[in-house]
């Protein structure tokens, strides 16, 4: 296989791609430059709402499509900048009416339908904080999520609520407004509950986004760790000068494109990429409210002109698996540039890309914490398949020792491994942890934030992943924490203790599986196994739960007593256990 892949088809396109020579953009790239490009540190303080939607209302793009929703059938649905402006005006003054202040936190457990969309960018435009849930939670990933966030609204469905926030809204006394949208136009709202539409029919449809300082919060994301509860990492206004360049830099956005972000709304690239990023450029963002189905997603590609598409390694791997014959019964004249986050992608799933559409699929990396594209293969540039590419202009990334000391010291050698790190500064870094300040202490060492991805870099300074530095499993673009799963796991009255850990899967990456230890008189069964899939599935959603259930006499442990899911791991995988000194009982 080749080590660099070359978009046979870029010629086809007159756009020239934003970013052309990659050591002359980094030499002159400033954010402060980026800032001018934006209106927003002169007429509103660089609010992230103004920014996506006002700016372009306020000028010649106010009749420019700014969102196509699809729905179910396929029927689309056109918002423009100015459609969109009107309507997050209304949800920002909704909020105001709820004495929802700046910085409280405004919750949306919603799919892809536009009611989230205005929520998103309303709560901006009003200066409080959105934070987007991911719909297959169970309710006990809810409530830890909602409790530690402080969420003074929620903005969900009435079938979401009832399944999943009902049973759980009296542990959440901070929840003051719940705001349901309605499925059908007959539901009837439960208790304690107001409608969406009634609300939004009755505000006014002017509103002037608040002036925001540029360190003034604005997101909250979710990510799980290896061990505790979930961190909420807070993203402040100033984020979107990283999403505005990124999208022009790493995606190749112009305003006459049409984009398609196929992630999901609760997970951070749903939010920059599927809300924010393309928004601030001025092109026009498809929405699908349906999941993949590759010949839905094919056709959309097809009937609606998609120039620029941003997917999950899972999805391509799903799609290869369907052949590249599929693929080539849809003519795709418009489609110019592919892109992919969300774990590695695989060398193979690139050079497929070139089968199936004549195009590579640009694969990217980035996290929760850093808000936006940190290192991407560019359009203009050789892909290196398996690669994650260089940094972006205004990035800069190094492989380092971090020691156990304190000392931190820059590996120069060119293919060693080490730990991935960034230089501290940039737009939409996360600004902390919400309510752990020493946790987030901890992410950084001097002038660097320490990812806790293992990388590698070549002479050319391509970015190479190796692995995560933690056990955290990543599984279809999401990221479980093993120690939530357990928690639900042990909730179970026949289970003594649990262990999680992630197990390779050609299409999802990764799945996870569960070692379960059991109380003194209970019986392992495949009964027993089918009721504890069925136990954690309900309390933690399908993309959470365990999808293999073992059962084990006893669980390798340290002397001080935590579980080791690293030797689980090497002992179903066949792999070297490393060192075991630390075991309970020796090896």
């Amino acid at each position: 296989m080749s080590d660099k892949v070359i978009a046979k088809r870029s010629e086809d396109w007159e756009l020239i791609p934003n970013l052309l020579d990659y050591g002359s953009a980094r030499e002159h790239f400033t954010w402060e430059h980026e800032r001018e490009l934006l209106q927003g540190g002169k007429v509103h303080g660089l609010n992230i709402g103004y920014e996506a939607v006002d700016r372009h209302a306020n000028g010649e793009r106010r009749n420019h499509v700014a969102l196509r929703w699809l729905d179910r059938d396929g029927a689309a649905t056109d918002i423009t900048y100015g459609d969109l402006q009107l309507r997050t005006n209304r949800f920002a003054n909704v909020l105001q009416q709820l004495g929802v202040g700046r910085s409280e936190r405004v919750f949306a457990l919603l799919g892809r339908v536009p009611a989230l969309y205005e929520t998103a960018l309303g709560t901006l435009k009003s200066g409080s904080v959105f934070s987007p849930l991911f719909s297959a939670f169970g309710p006990e990933p809810l409530q830890s999520r909602l409790s530690i966030g402080d969420a003074k609204v929620l903005v969900t469905n009435v079938t979401l609520y009832k399944r999943k926030v009902a049973p759980i809204r009296n542990a959440l006394p901070q929840l003051e407004h719940v705001i349901l949208v309605r499925e059908a136009p007959t539901q009837q709202l439960p208790p304690d509950t107001r409608d969406f539409n009634t609300l939004m029919d009755a505000a006014a449809e002017t509103f002037s986004a608040v002036e925001t300082a540029p360190d003034d919060p604005a997101l909250l994301h979710f990510t799980s760790g290896t061990t505790g509860k979930p961190k909420g990492a807070i993203h402040v206004h100033e984020a979107v000068l990283a999403h505005h360049a990124s999208a022009r830099l790493a995606l190749d956005l112009h305003p006459q494109d049409v984009f398609w972000c196929t992630a999901d709304p609760g997970w951070v690239t749903g939010t920059s990429y599927g809300i924010i990023a393309p928004l601030t450029i001025g092109a026009t963002m498809i929405v699908d409210c349906e999941e993949f189905e590759p010949e839905r997603w094919y056709g959309i590609l097809r009937d609606h002109k998609v120039s620029v598409w941003y997917t999950a390694p899972t999805a391509v791997r799903m799609m290869m698996k369907q052949g590249a014959a599929l693929a080539q019964k849809f003519d795709l004249p418009a489609l110019r540039f592919m892109a992919s986050v969300g774990e590695p992608l695989n060398p193979e799933a690139v050079v497929w890309g070139m089968e199936a559409f004549g195009l590579p699929f640009h694969d990217n990396w980035w996290q929760t914490e850093t808000g936006g594209i940190m290192i991407a293969n560019f359009l203009s540039q050789p892909v290196r398949p398996g690669s994650m590419g260089r940094p972006l202009p205004g990035i800069e990334a190094a492989i380092v020792d971090a020691g156990e000391d304190g000392s931190l010291s820059v590996v120069e050698e060119s293919g060693k491994e080490g730990e991935l790190a960034l230089r501290r500064g940039w737009p939409s870094m996360f600004r902390g942890y919400l309510h752990e300040e020493e946790r987030y202490r901890r992410c950084f060492r001097g002038d660097w934030y320490l990812t806790g991805d293992l990388a590698r870099m070549d002479d050319d300074g391509y970015f190479w992943f190796v692995g995560r530095a933690d056990d955290v499993i990543k599984s279809a673009g999401h990221l479980i924490g093993p120690f939530e799963v357990e928690s639900a796991l042990m909730e179970h009255p026949s289970v003594a203790e649990a262990a999680v850990i992630g197990m390779p899967d050609p299409v999802a990456m990764e799945i996870v599986k569960a070692f379960v230890s059991l109380k003194p008189g209970v019986s392992a069964s495949e009964d027993l196994q089918r009721e504890l899939l069925a136990f954690t599935r309900k309390r933690l959603g399908p993309a959470v739960a365990p999808r293999e259930i073992a059962f084990r006499d006893n669980l390798p442990r340290t002397r001080s007593g935590k579980i080791m899911r690293r030797l689980l791991k090497a002992r179903e995988l066949g792999l070297p256990e490393g060192d075991t000194s630390t075991l309970e009982g020796g090896k």
